[in-house]
């Protein structure tokens, strides 16, 4: 496609020197799909030539058109709107960028010249609670920015930072000392990372009495949630942990061991993995180090109670707290530690931090810090900050326990998917077994890609029945496509038509079929695009309009019922390339595609 381009690009240098007497540098030539409702592929915009040739736009597209058509056999047609010079190329030339499409498949590594070393941070989940809404399109996210930079040949290292200790955790674990009477995941029935949450919105609970009994008794407010026993008794267990506390520690240690039992299989559940764990308790340390590092030269200050600061009035960011007066550390503290440890193993050009917009200050300190101590790595920190997900009755918190559970809502979708595929009854052939994986990738494949195809800077809202709808702009829609080719070419394949056929002879194709061609040939710059921007809605926008443009060429064009053999060859060919396009295109969403449907 990109070699089209250029020789269309040359093309048209040509007619502006030969019509006009007047060069024109490629770079000044900009192409652009031709809008729909007019005649064409490609469009020129004629306006920002009209000074330096000294014609009116339309009159410039009339001349170069006409120049095009006689003189250069790739052009077919031409028509001016206005200053749009809308350009058809020829048959022939199309045919020629399949055959170019088929030798680079989609899935073929597209260098880019960005980032080669990427380390893509996300998930970093609390240990206090099990993955909820928000957390899921965390992790979408982080997965396909990380496949995506992968398929421009970057080497990509998924990592995941648990949030294991701090004061959250301890919430958890006092309320587990005090209410909890030995239970465990088994005792329960319940998973571990459910255990913890359950445990934290109780400490919640209690401690919102005890400061509304404080605030009857007459203490301000403020007062009363800092004076609160429950809240006390969880700050000297922090304390105590981070003095290394033989019991505290031991509480700690099974409690998050049952969390991450539970987070382990959440993400086994909906698809994504990590190449490098990292853990809050085992970065803060080296956190600590760098704070004391800034100390010494002179870059942070301790106030008289004991605390260490950091001015950043110069970058706009106020001071920011560093380290507690009684010793103990701030989330920036491990942030500090974590980003020297990721640079010390992986050596990143690039280091992605996919993080809620509601951390934008946190993430734009942490750079800041890191250039006033003079790390190398700071400038190659990008933070990836999306838009929270709400629901339509607000606000989702933890604390409060009005979130939208990650485990019953994968359950929810996949039921929906089993519902909506036996109410077609389209179900035979398959065993049980293959009936319960279609259900499970349908159902994620809805979810995943309701949460992937709105821009990530973008705050939305979560509509449950539009999140598991099989119908419209959705994920199962185009996997629904991927269904179909693939049942097409098992047809192909008992007939005997061979794919691979000779198309030279191949000189007139379908209005579908040379839409199809030129939206398959968008693969390589919608890859590009998506990773520059990283954004994985720019690539669920392709796979809809991909699987959008076969199912028109479907419609209206015959496969099996063709009697010219070049002809049924090639359109078997066409829905070969465009299944695997499909499946490249979800694969970087991390949407498995089904065979059969």
């Amino acid at each position: 496609m990109q070699q089209l381009e250029t020789t269309l690009k040359a093309a048209l240098r040509a007619a502006i020197q030969n019509v006009f007497g007047t060069e024109v540098p490629a770079a000044q030539l900009t192409l652009q799909p031709t809008r729909k409702e007019f005649a064409g592929q490609f469009t020129l915009v004629t306006f920002p030539f009209t000074k330096a040739l000294g014609k009116g736009p339309e009159q410039i597209g009339q001349a170069v058109g006409e120049w095009l058509v006689a003189n250069e056999p790739m052009v077919s047609g031409y028509n001016v709107v206005k200053g749009f010079l809308n350009l058809e190329i020829a048959d022939a030339e199309w045919v020629k960028v399949f055959e170019q499409l088929r030798q680079t498949p989609a899935g073929t590594p597209i260098p880019t010249g960005g980032p080669q070393n990427v380390v893509v941070e996300y998930s970093s989940p609390n240990t206090n609670k099990p993955l909820h809404l928000g957390h899921l399109r965390n992790n979408f996210l982080g997965y396909s920015v990380a496949e995506i930079l992968q398929a421009t040949g970057a080497t990509v290292t998924k990592a995941n930072l648990v949030n294991d200790r701090g004061i959250h955790i301890c919430k958890s674990m006092l309320a587990y000392q005090q209410y909890g009477h030995g239970e465990t995941p088994q005792s329960a029935g319940i998973k571990g990372d459910h255990l913890a949450g359950k445990y934290y919105v109780l400490f919640e609970k209690h401690y919102r009495e005890q400061v509304k009994q404080l605030e009857a008794e007459g203490v301000l407010p403020d007062v009363a949630k800092r004076q609160a026993p429950m809240m006390l008794e969880a700050q000297d267990m922090l304390r105590a942990w981070e003095a290394g506390d033989e019991e505290v520690v031991s509480l700690w240690r099974q409690m998050n061991g049952w969390v991450y039992e539970g987070f382990d299989a959440t993400y086994k559940n909906i698809g994504v993995d990590f190449d490098k764990y990292y853990y809050e308790s085992g970065t803060y340390l080296l956190g600590k180090e760098r704070v004391e590092e800034g100390l010494q030269k002179g870059v942070f200050f301790k106030k008289e109670d004991g605390s260490v600061w950091v001015d950043l009035k110069e970058e706009g960011l106020d001071e920011k707290l560093l380290l507690r007066a009684d010793g103990t550390s701030v989330y920036i503290t491990q942030d500090l530690g974590t980003a020297e440890l990721k640079y010390q193993d992986f050596g990143y050009d690039l280091s992605v931090y996919v993080i809620a917009d509601e951390q934008n200050y946190h993430m734009q300190v942490l750079k800041a810090v890191l250039k006033k101590l003079g790390k190398p790595y700071a400038d190659a920190i990008y933070h990836l900050s999306y838009g929270m997900v709400d629901l339509p009755s607000g606000k989702m918190k933890s604390r409060e326990g009005t979130v939208v559970d990650a485990d019953e809502l994968v359950r929810e979708v996949v039921e929906a998917a089993k519902a909506a595929t036996l109410e077609k009854g389209k179900t035979e052939g398959l065993s049980d077994d293959e009936l319960n994986q279609l259900y499970h990738m349908l159902g994620l494949g809805a979810l995943k890609y309701y949460l992937l195809k709105v821009d990530p800077k973008k705050r939305m809202l979560f509509n449950p029945e539009e999140s598991v709808s099989l119908e419209g702009h959705t994920g199962p829609f185009i996997q629904y496509s991927h269904a179909r080719i693939s049942s097409i070419l098992r047809k192909a394949a008992e007939q005997g038509i061979v794919a691979e056929a000779t198309m030279s002879g191949l000189t007139e194709l379908h209005d579908t079929e040379r839409d199809m061609i030129q939206e398959l040939g968008r693969y390589a710059a919608i890859v590009t695009e998506s990773a520059r921007t990283q954004s994985p809605a720019v690539v669920a926008q392709y796979a809809y309009d991909v699987a959008k443009a076969y199912n028109r060429f479907f419609a209206e064009v015959r496969i099996f019922g063709e009697t010219d053999e070049n002809k049924r060859a090639f359109r078997v060919a066409l829905s070969a390339q465009t299944g695997q396009t499909i499946k490249a295109s979800m694969g970087l969403l991390g949407i498995q595609v089904p065979e059969r449907m």
